[in-house]
């Protein structure tokens, strides 16, 4: 299991650095192309800051030093919990998601300052931030690690209450 979650973990953040490459080579700032007319589009943008473009008007150095040890302990926290809860299988999903959308986008703060976003979803002027493949991978994670949390929950209480 540990050379698979190994893999997959490499397979995301390649994917993630790949597609964001294709983005920068290929769109110019703030290009916008549409997949699905009034629904999704490829735009190219920066973002600054954390989710939904939270902290982006901060000083630049010190976000920058900021998301940097935020990331980094992010990476430490979660790499700490995979080892303590290894035998836990869907946790170990959910850590390798989180940890690989969290080295995703490390990369482009490491080097950029700011992070490659370019799925752009929207209704009319209903707009979702852009996000990419390590934010997938984080959300998908989390939303693993909920129903983990869920699943587990119940258990324990049913198993208390027998």
């Amino acid at each position: 299991m540990k050379r698979i979650l190994l893999a997959s973990a490499a397979i995301i953040v390649a994917l993630d650095q790949l597609t964001k490459v294709y983005i920068k080579n290929n769109f110019e700032l703030y290009e916008m192309r549409p997949v699905i007319d009034g629904f999704f589009s490829i735009t190219y943008v920066l973002n600054p800051g954390a989710a939904f473009g939270m902290l982006a008007t901060l000083n630049e150095s010190y976000r920058q030093l900021f998301f940097v040890v935020v990331t980094a302990v992010a990476i430490l926290a979660v790499t700490y919990l995979m080892i303590k809860e290894k035998e836990m299988k869907i946790r170990l999903v959910s850590y390798t998601l989180i940890l690989s959308g969290a080295v995703g986008n490390f990369i482009d703060r490491v080097y950029m300052g700011k992070v490659v976003d370019f799925l752009h979803f929207y209704i009319k002027q209903y707009q979702w931030p852009a996000f990419n493949v390590a934010d997938m991978a984080i959300s998908v994670g989390i939303g693993l690690l909920f129903l983990d949390y869920i699943i587990l929950n119940k258990r324990t209480n049913n198993e208390s209450n027998a």
